[in-house]
């Protein structure tokens, strides 16, 4: 019985990991085909490769994307984990409907939160482009990163401050020497989190973008009609095994690091 049961969880793990990865596969299959066609295969080629290389708009789309990504995730990074951070320290009546409000724009559907940024910047004036870009997403990469860092907080032993100013450390210095570095991996995968959040996103950028600037996901969504380019497979191919190549360096780096903590408190012992 307890064999049976074994059997029927790894067939639903398998058919849960078909359904995820089968798409992904046949995006890396067929940027390698070489015909237009993504039903039929025509053959091994690398042509889409070279044609994604020389093709203008769709490498300006994607360095505008992660500029973008890039510079929102930076500034969310800092906003969110000083926020955390003050968040968890003081107490007052209103800390937890000001911790909701934090969240809101993750809470809140993207197409409302476009509209908003739309009205809100055409208020103001400010020319649609990269800046109206970044500060929109901004404001909906902070909820990530604010949460996670939050969580990390919490977990982390108050002695520990406690001793810090004790010892006769400032708040700025026990930040920096004590809380930034115990929270550096919650920010880090925050940020990750946000960064990944910034570059997908189609809605918010939609209404924000403007005439001259157009993000990655803007560019592929406007060639659906078209139909997708092997082009566009290429390019996501290129993305997703640099994508496996972070994490693999970001869990060396992790191994690493718990194997340092641990061959520290073994010297201490």
């Amino acid at each position: 019985m307890k064999q049976r049961k074994m059997h029927l969880s790894s067939l639903y793990l398998a058919f849960v990991l078909v359904l995820m990865y089968l798409p992904v596969l046949m995006v890396v299959i067929y940027s390698f085909n070489d015909s237009k066609s993504d039903v039929s295969w025509a053959g091994f080629t690398l042509e889409w490769y070279g044609k994604m290389l020389h093709n203008s708009s769709l490498m300006e789309a994607l360095r505008n994307s992660i500029v973008l990504a890039v510079s929102s995730c930076a500034i969310s990074a800092v906003i969110g984990t000083i926020g955390a951070v003050g968040l968890v320290r003081c107490n007052f009546k209103t800390k937890g409907l000001l911790e909701n409000a934090a969240m809101l724009p993750i809470m809140i559907p993207e197409i409302i939160l476009g509209m908003v940024f739309l009205a809100f910047f055409s208020f103001l004036n400010l020319p649609f482009g990269m800046m109206t870009l970044i500060l929109a997403h901004t404001t909906f990469c902070i909820p990530y990163i604010f949460i996670v860092v939050k969580g990390r907080l919490v977990g982390i032993d108050k002695s520990i401050g406690e001793a810090a100013r004790d010892l006769g450390a400032s708040e700025f210095r026990m930040f920096f020497d004590i809380t930034l570095p115990l929270v550096a991996p919650a920010v880090a995968s925050g940020t990750l989190l946000a960064f990944a959040m910034s570059l997908d996103d189609v809605v918010i950028s939609f209404f924000v973008t403007g005439a001259q600037t157009n993000t990655l996901p803007i560019k592929i969504y406007s060639q659906i009609k078209l139909g997708v380019s092997p082009e566009i497979n290429a390019l996501c191919t290129v993305m997703l095994v640099f994508t496996f190549i972070l994490i693999l360096i970001s869990g060396r780096v992790g191994k690493t690091r718990k194997n340092r903590t641990i061959s520290k408190e073994e010297q201490r012992r």
